[in-house]
């Protein structure tokens, strides 16, 4: 018969290793030889065996205490399991309903029969650049969950209570015990009888069909705060579903949605956009007109301005959500606008500017029919 090896070898921890240490080394290793996962693997199964059995006794205090002091003798006189260690009364149920919920269904999940909040629901709202911007108040209308007023949230038909589960005496989970390769083990699954609420319901409420509750539409006002941005969410605090078990409800989260502006566009609190310049005025300076969101300004351009040229409005941008004192600015790309559909007066005026600006002086002299004949010196 093969030697054993030694069992912290065999997980592959030290022998100072935590209790969770070890379960997560277990874990891993149960997870890649199981023989659901390895069908006909021989190999696979047999180190499946081999980090149980580590696990059996690593994971049990006392056991550990023997096995660090006397090693495996300490167990060759135990019969029955596999490899000679008894499994029996070795609950792997927790360990297998955490690792190996894909191998074997839904994962197990623990009851609750105590208060248990309510689920959160989530809606959205929609609002303008502007509402985001200096915050706004919307008016929404739900679907929302009430106490069963013939029941009061029982369930149960008035004048009758919900009964103590008999199957699982109102612990919502029942211990499952069968034959496995590595002899007994007890699993612990969700009551089929009360669903793991640990009460039964012999004669249910007519007006909540023994759900406790009833749907109605409610309006709930939201009050946006100004510069939440878009894809940002409200919560409002016991708006959601009822909680179970006399928990308290769950929260509303309102997810906002901000429309496009055709001129603004947001990056985190500063405000980004365009506006349109003369020639003459970027070439002389002057006073230009530019939107903003709080309304239209006044800014006087230096002349020679150049095509692209970004100014700053300070604090003409978005407040900021956690200090309403500080905003934002807001960044403006001005944009020389070339003229179209010249006359030709206004084209010899600009042939007469592109000729000074070359250092040529410009003489017309007329001719006998009337026209003009354009000379150039230097």
């Amino acid at each position: 018969m093969a030697e054993k090896r030694d069992y912290y070898e065999v997980l592959g921890v030290s022998r100072n290793a935590t209790e969770e240490e070890i379960k997560k080394a277990y874990r891993k290793l149960a997870k890649q030889y199981h023989p659901d996962a390895n069908p006909g693997d021989k190999t696979a199964e047999a180190k499946f065996k081999e980090a149980s059995e580590a696990y059996a006794v690593l994971s049990d205090p006392e056991k550990r205490r023997q096995y660090d002091q006397f090693g495996h003798a300490a167990f060759e006189n135990v019969g029955g399991g596999a490899g000679g260690f008894d499994f029996s009364g070795f609950d792997m149920g927790d360990i297998f309903g955490d690792l190996f919920g894909d191998l074997f269904g839904s994962r197990s999940r623990r009851a609750n029969t105590g208060p248990v909040p309510g689920a959160n629901i989530r809606t959205s709202v929609r609002i303008t650049f502007e509402e985001a911007v200096f915050g706004t108040e919307k008016e929404l209308e739900l679907n929302l969950k009430d106490e069963c007023e013939s029941c009061h949230g029982t369930g149960a038909k008035r004048g009758t209570s919900p009964e103590t589960c008999p199957k699982c005496g109102g612990r919502g989970r029942v211990i499952y015990t069968q034959q496995s390769l590595f002899g007994m083990i007890r699993s612990e699954q969700t009551c089929p009888d009360c669903r793991g609420t640990g009460k039964i319901i012999r004669e249910k409420c007519p007006d909540c069909y023994g759900t406790g509750y009833v749907s109605g539409r409610k309006k709930i006002k939201v009050i946006i705060p100004a510069g939440i941005d878009n894809g940002q969410s409200i919560r409002i605090r016991g708006k959601g579903e009822p909680g179970l078990n006399g928990g308290p409800r769950g929260d509303l989260l309102v997810d906002v949605e901000v429309a496009r502006h055709p001129i603004f566009q947001r990056k985190d609190y500063d405000i980004y956009s365009t506006a349109p310049i003369s020639f003459v005025t970027a070439a002389l300076g002057g006073d230009i007109r530019i939107s903003t969101v709080d309304g239209d300004v006044i800014y006087t351009v230096k002349p020679g301005t150049q095509t692209d040229t970004k100014i700053r409005l300070r604090e003409k941008g978005v407040p900021s959500l956690r200090n309403k004192n500080i905003r934002g600015d807001h960044y403006v790309t001005l944009v020389v606008q070339v003229p179209t559909n010249l006359t030709a007066e206004q084209k010899e005026l600009l042939r007469k500017f592109e000729d000074s600006l070359n250092g040529k002086s410009v003489n017309t002299d007329k001719e006998e029919n009337g026209k003009s004949k354009r000379k150039f010196w230097k």
